[in-house]
């Protein structure tokens, strides 16, 4: 029921600084958790390079993003990159190292010779590593389907170069689901100093498939403060009476997820239900917005708008691209 007289809320900041509005922001999910334990297996078990691969759109970038940031709290030690690979239809050296100096922060990429370039991201990363306190680097290689065999060489010669000034490097390849096809011709190629070095752990990401994958990603929203440290988390600003009330956006997950479940059916996509990051993430900013403008009620969001936030995240037209690059087309 409504309250017979609602709560005047003063917000701890601007409404249009907060992560939600300007999307700066990340959450837990399974799959996330998943690419967490393989990071830390490789480290503990000094194994150099690893794949993590799954359909576009589904959540991989917003990975690296978000555990970059919880592996410079969990590991400040260790320096991490993020690298993006880019397409081109040249593969040449100079382009490919001025890509790697950019991801590192020098502050000139482009400039000198393939020699020059080469040591200039060597010495970058040695001194990160000195002002770190430690000789342990992550670096997350996006879109790594578009290097070639060439790019792969010279992934591999950084690995040795700072291996022999004790620096350990650990490249995660992130990518589409040929890049699993890239290691299998590898393999068959007998390119194994390539497989051993960057390609021996294998992760397939997902998005969120299930009742349980969809309360974990509410209960970030339930629990991630901002400011950082504060007492209003992404669900009280938006909805600080229903909060006030007992409300988290947990307690919707089941709507949540049938909602999902409905649509899917309804427009008949193949396969199991599995949503793409993106628009699980729209969703719920469409219920966390739209909430805001009734929460002077003190009541939990209605139904209808869980309704059509489903119906307005994009997931149908996501799937139905996502079905047509795994489809094989019909001979």
């Amino acid at each position: 029921m409504a309250s017979a007289k609602s709560l005047t809320v003063s917000h701890p900041i601007d409404p249009a600084l907060h992560p939600v509005e300007t999307g700066n922001y990340r959450v837990a999910t399974a799959a996330i958790q998943s690419f967490y334990d393989l990071i830390q297996r490789c480290l503990r078990y000094r194994i150099t390079g690893a794949l993590v691969y799954g359909p576009s759109r589904i959540g991989k970038t917003r990975s690296i993003e978000y555990l970059r940031l919880l592996l410079s709290e969990t590991d400040p030690k260790i320096t991490t990159y993020h690298a993006q690979a880019e397409h081109k239809p040249r593969h040449a050296e100079g382009p490919f190292f001025a890509n790697l100096l950019q991801a590192v922060g020098f502050p000139d990429p482009d400039g000198g010779t393939n020699p020059t370039k080469r040591l200039r991201l060597i010495n970058k990363i040695r001194e990160s590593c000195a002002r770190n306190g430690s000789g342990t680097v992550v670096l997350f290689c996006d879109e790594a389907q578009r290097y070639t065999e060439n790019e792969y060489e010279w992934l591999r010669d950084v690995h040795d170069q700072l291996d022999r000034l004790h620096i350990r490097l650990f490249t995660f390849l992130v990518g589409q689901q040929e890049l699993r096809s890239v290691k299998t011709a590898f393999q068959q190629a007998r390119k194994t100093q390539i497989v051993a070095r960057l390609m021996v752990e294998e992760l397939a990401f997902f998005g969120v498939r299930n009742l349980r994958d969809v309360a974990t990603c509410l209960h970030g929203y339930d629990s991630t403060a901002y400011p950082r440290g504060g007492e209003w988390s992404f669900t009280r600003f938006y909805l600080p009476n229903a909060v006030a009330g007992g409300y988290r956006l947990v307690d919707d997950a089941q709507t949540l997820w049938e909602n999902f479940e409905h649509i899917h059916q309804q427009h008949g996509l193949p396969g199991e239900l599995q949503i793409p990051m993106d628009s699980f993430a729209r969703a719920v900013e469409i219920v966390l917005k739209e909430g805001n403008g009734l929460d002077g009620s003190g009541n939990s969001p209605d139904p209808a708008i869980w309704r059509a936030a489903v119906q307005n995240c994009g997931y149908t037209q996501a799937r139905q691209a996502l079905s047509e690059v795994l489809t094989p087309a019909m001979s």
